[in-house]
């Protein structure tokens, strides 16, 4: 079986490092499957989702001149269904309950409903930032003696 960009095929996890895992192909080939094509889920570790010696279906992604292999794993799983407008997301961990019933799990209240257009999203950031910075300031300043608090002596 040859090895082509777009192809599936499978391999045996031969090792496995922080950045990703090494599968063994065909004829005595290599490839990385990136940590970041491990999963469609957030990967802290690995060895968390694979094994050494584990047989996997793997998509490859790329082949470049030297012959490094890239491959995905995620790339093969099916994708999940998308959380419509409005409608509460589910949560990986069943016994956590959501703080609030805005779908994004931020507090309820603090942000607007509905979708939220870059322009808001940056002014609110801004906003936010400079009320912080002044926070900031003002905690800093005091603890030096402050803007225009001259010491008498």
């Amino acid at each position: 079986m040859s090895i082509e960009v777009g192809g599936v095929v499978e391999g045996t996890v031969t090792g496995i490092t922080k950045f990703g895992a090494f599968v063994d192909l065909t004829d005595g080939k290599v490839g990385l499957v990136h940590i970041s094509e491990v999963a469609d889920v957030y990967v802290n570790d690995v060895k968390d989702f694979l094994k050494v010696g584990q047989k996997v279906k793997v998509k490859i992604l790329s082949v470049d001149d030297h012959g490094k292999i890239g491959l995905s794993i995620k790339r093969l799983q099916p994708k999940k269904p998308e959380v419509p407008e409005g409608a509460p997301a589910q949560s990986a961990n069943p016994a956590r309950r959501p703080v609030s019933n805005d779908f994004r799990g931020r507090p309820a209240g603090r942000y607007p409903a509905g979708p939220v257009s870059f322009e808001d999203k940056l002014s609110k950031f801004l906003k936010d930032s400079d009320e912080r910075l002044t926070d900031l300031r003002r905690k800093t300043d005091s603890k030096r003696g402050g803007r225009g608090s001259r010491r008498s002596g």
